[in-house]
């Protein structure tokens, strides 16, 4: 148990050291551009620590302490945001072309077909609200991308909002970091409390989602 604590902390300490370089910004996007296909990434962890370091490093200039190279809040944000949605329109049109093997895969799983359901009819509706609910949901993204792909959806249904959930989980994300620092002080307690609200929003995301209702059968 100590031991794998350590390894979080050691691993927050290596995101801690890239806030002062340009890279932080690769990093991040690489991150969340490829967690549609590996929600297992820890993008959202990863922009929390980067606005934590950013605020912290802030505060340290506020005392005298003048650091360099401290990472752009709004260009933290526009980064994710951009790779959030370039990552939905590769999963999008890969699932788009995927054709009778994807369609197959999805009857598979019960859970699937009706997420497929539901985002078909609220994109025909023209209320995206459950894809900007699937952002912030465990593997939300994910379905809800290849969702909307599988089921032929058009991209004007799907890529502005696409775009809303990208931004919106994005600036979710920065600001608990960056306020979340700025109100409570202490950098680890800052991280911790702010990553704890933020699996609180995708599990708030996931029960939200589960009470939409289901499109009745023909």
């Amino acid at each position: 148990m100590t031991g794998g604590r350590a390894s979080v902390l050691e691993s927050l300490a290596r995101v801690g050291s890239l806030t002062g370089t340009p890279w932080i910004y690769a990093v991040v996007t690489a991150s969340v551009l490829l967690d549609v296909f590996l929600p297992v990434l820890p993008s959202g962890v990863l922009i929390v620590t980067a606005a934590t370091a950013a605020a912290a490093a802030g505060t340290s200039a506020a005392t005298g302490h003048v650091p360099q190279n401290v990472p752009d809040i709004l260009v933290l944000i526009l980064c994710a945001a951009a790779a959030s949605v370039l990552g939905d329109l590769f999963a999008y049109r890969l699932a788009r072309r995927g054709g009778e093997r994807l369609d197959r895969a999805l009857s598979r799983s019960r859970r699937l077909s009706r997420a497929q359901e539901r985002l078909g009819e609220a994109l025909s509706r023209g209320g995206g609200a459950l894809v900007v609910l699937a952002r912030f949901a465990p593997a939300g993204r994910s379905v809800v991308s290849f969702g909307a792909g599988a089921a032929h959806r058009r991209v004007r249904e799907f890529l502005p909002w696409s775009a809303l959930a990208g931004l919106s989980w994005a600036a979710y994300s920065v600001a608990l970091g960056y306020f979340g620092t700025r109100w409570l002080g202490a950098a680890w307690l800052a991280t911790g409390v702010s990553v704890a609200a933020l699996f609180a929003a995708g599990a708030g995301a996931v029960y939200l989602m589960r009470r939409a209702p289901v499109p009745a059968e023909a």
